[in-house]
């Protein structure tokens, strides 16, 4: 398995695709990544040779914020929300949905599983 910018991309999948399981890093992104760094993109990771692989990481660590930089960077953000009592900060401190989804009947995986109820005999 090849490893840029520490997340191991398997080696069976096209370039592109394995390009994705980066965090921050789509279809368009990885799309972009490979035109700009002149790599095909139908080509298999094994297929790649080391000078290619830097190539490409040199261009993300260049151009983009991915992985823990990104991570830090979205929880500096929620957090910045939640100190400043908007009513995204508030939804967020509440495990509620952010963006105006409804919560009567839905949104079960922001509230967790219903509660149990005791039966009454």
């Amino acid at each position: 398995m090849a490893r840029i910018v520490g997340v191991e991309i398997p080696n069976e999948k096209k370039v592109w695709v394995s390009l994705t399981y980066i965090y921050g890093i789509g279809r368009s992104r990885a799309m972009e990544i490979l035109k700009n760094t002149g790599i095909d993109p139908e080509k298999r990771v094994k297929d790649l040779n080391d000078d290619e692989i830097n190539r490409i990481a040199k261009y993300i660590n260049e151009h983009y914020k991915v992985e823990g930089e990104l991570r830090q960077e979205v929880q500096r953000n929620i957090k910045r929300l939640i100190d400043i009592g908007c009513y995204r900060g508030i939804r967020h401190k509440l495990g509620l949905p952010v963006r105006g989804q409804k919560t009567r009947s839905n949104a079960r995986t922001r509230k967790g599983p219903r509660p149990s109820r005791i039966k009454k005999r």
